[in-house]
């Protein structure tokens, strides 16, 4: 039985547009050489492929890597939320219910923070507009919204689109029994989004935003964005400066004691550090200086094992039966590897959300502490140290299964920086180079595909036509490559859920009965 590892191009998609196509923009001399030499196949990694609500939804590394690392198809954030809001079991949650009826009686406010786009990867504006209309019809008098603005799950200045939504929301609503009104908000790159525990500062600054009212201060989001661009220029939305709102020169959204939080993400790994700020009693990544007494819930629980948050409106994926679960089953030792950006990705949604290990004795994780700058500053980021620690691994000996992922694609991909794209994608090829020999060395099998697309699609038409920047995931299929095993590939409509059965069958494992099928003939 040979070892086997896969790797993870993250964002590496196949064009059909040719706009921005940064992978065959790139020079890949490896990459070109597979596709036109080994078994290939292009594999579905978006909408119903990685369980979201439609075709029409991109898919992105969260919901990838649980399709990679589970072998089935799950209701995925989104479509969970969309179901659950369709069919009222939202509102009749213990969390819905204890943090509306704590403003009732309190007449205290209600504040959502979350990311305002209809991207569909880490929020939906039309989650957070439900909440907010049902907050109003059980008597909830004080709404707050603290805005977290997007250009990178959808067009990169689409900002002011869903600012007029959400305050024509507002105009609607406000009257003599109800006051909802945007209260602070910021770049998604800027404040409280982090994740991997990379940039606390980020968080410190949404935290000081939302919670504390302290900032500079604009009358409207709309003055704050359109200063900010005047003042910024060829600033997009996700690196716009936080701001506060204010009217009769007081912040309108500042949290007190005895008010209700919801942080509307549903996506877990931007959502769980400012959770943790929030929810975690021993919080001590930075001095929040001042904490409210505010009841906290979250869209989704965001981390099972950490119980973050505590409360929650709808209840995740139970992800059973996955690709770790079956090797360790049989005794296959696992490594797994990425920088931080995306370590969570190879490891906690790659477990089906789970943070701890399967079996402690059989799985070695390692993170490679990403660079804390712009990544079109250095668009190799760490894919060589990935690289020399997958390299390892294989000289090791001791591991059946190896996989790690490369971030370039996807983390450059989304500054919209063209030419460090194409740098990044390059780099990924250079790594390819290495390992390919180590493994014709060592007999071992490789399986190179990614996650989503991204980097080959990096400008798109707007609606008059013309050609702009493009920062968010593509609709586009991903390449399966075959490398080092006599067998070869079916052909058919294959997604992301069937990599983990092609890796059971060559280990000559019985894949279990939810899985879908395995691509080798």
């Amino acid at each position: 039985m040979k070892p086997v590892l896969l790797i993870v191009m993250d964002g590496v998609g196949f064009s059909k547009t040719g706009l921005g196509d940064a992978v065959s923009l790139a020079n890949t001399p490896t990459l070109d050489k597979l596709l036109a030499e080994r078994p290939n196949v292009r594999l579905k990694a978006h909408g119903t492929a990685v369980g979201l609500p439609s075709d029409d939804d991109m898919g992105n590394s969260e919901v990838g890597h649980n399709a990679i690392g589970c072998g089935q198809i799950y209701s995925q954030g989104a479509k969970l939320v969309n179901e659950s809001i369709d069919s009222g079991k939202v509102f009749s949650s213990d969390a819905w219910k204890e943090l509306s009826l704590n403003c009732v009686e309190k007449g205290s406010a209600m504040h959502f923070i979350g990311l305002l786009s209809d991207g569909n990867v880490h929020s939906n504006i039309s989650h957070l507009k439900a909440l907010i209309r049902e907050a109003k019809k059980e008597g909830v008098k004080k709404v707050r919204a603290h805005i977290l603005l997007d250009g990178r799950d959808v067009p990169a200045t689409s900002a002011l689109d869903y600012v007029d939504d959400l305050e024509n929301l507002f105009l609607e609503l406000n009257d003599a029994s109800f006051d909802g009104a945007i209260a602070s908000g910021g770049g998604r790159m800027k404040i409280t989004m982090d994740r991997y525990k990379a940039d606390w500062g980020m968080v410190k600054r949404g935290w000081d935003t939302h919670v504390r009212g302290i900032g500079r201060t604009f009358s409207s989001a709309r003055e704050a964005i359109e200063t900010a661009r005047a003042e910024i220029p060829g600033v997009i939305d996700q690196d716009l400066p936080p701001f506060i709102i204010t009217r009769d020169g007081a912040p309108v959204g500042r949290m007190q004691d005895g008010d209700s939080v919801i942080l509307t993400n549903f996506r877990g790994d931007r959502a769980i550090e400012i959770s943790m700020a929030f929810d975690d009693p021993g919080f001590s990544a930075f001095d929040r200086e001042e904490t409210p007494d505010v009841l906290y819930a979250g869209m989704l629980q965001y981390d099972g094992d950490l119980a973050l948050p505590k409360k929650y409106l709808v209840n995740p994926p139970e992800i059973r039966d996955t690709l770790t679960e079956l090797l360790c089953a049989h005794g296959i030792r696992e490594y797994a590897v990425s920088e931080t950006q995306k370590y969570g990705h190879v490891t906690y949604f790659w477990n089906g959300n789970r943070s701890g290990k399967v079996d402690p004795a059989l799985e070695d994780y390692e993170e490679i502490p990403s660079d804390k700058v712009s990544f079109d500053q250095r668009p190799w980021m760490k894919c060589a140290e990935v690289t020399d620690a997958v390299i390892g691994a294989m000289e090791s000996g001791k591991y059946g299964f190896v996989r790690c992922n490369y971030p370039n694609g996807d983390m450059v991909g989304h500054t919209g920086n063209l030419d460090a794209t194409i740098i990044g994608v390059a780099s990924v090829d250079l790594c390819l180079a290495r390992i390919l020999p180590v493994a014709d060395r060592l007999g071992w099998t490789v399986l190179i595909t990614a996650d989503h697309g991204n980097a080959d699609e990096m400008l798109e038409k707007n609606k008059k036509g013309q050609i702009t920047v493009r920062t968010a995931h593509s609709l586009n299929p991903v390449p399966f490559i075959l490398y080092g095993s006599d067998r070869t590939l079916k052909d058919g409509a294959f997604g992301l859920a069937n990599i983990a059965p092609t890796v059971a069958e060559l280990f000559g494992l019985e894949a279990p009965a939810s899985w879908m099928e395995s691509m080798l003939k």
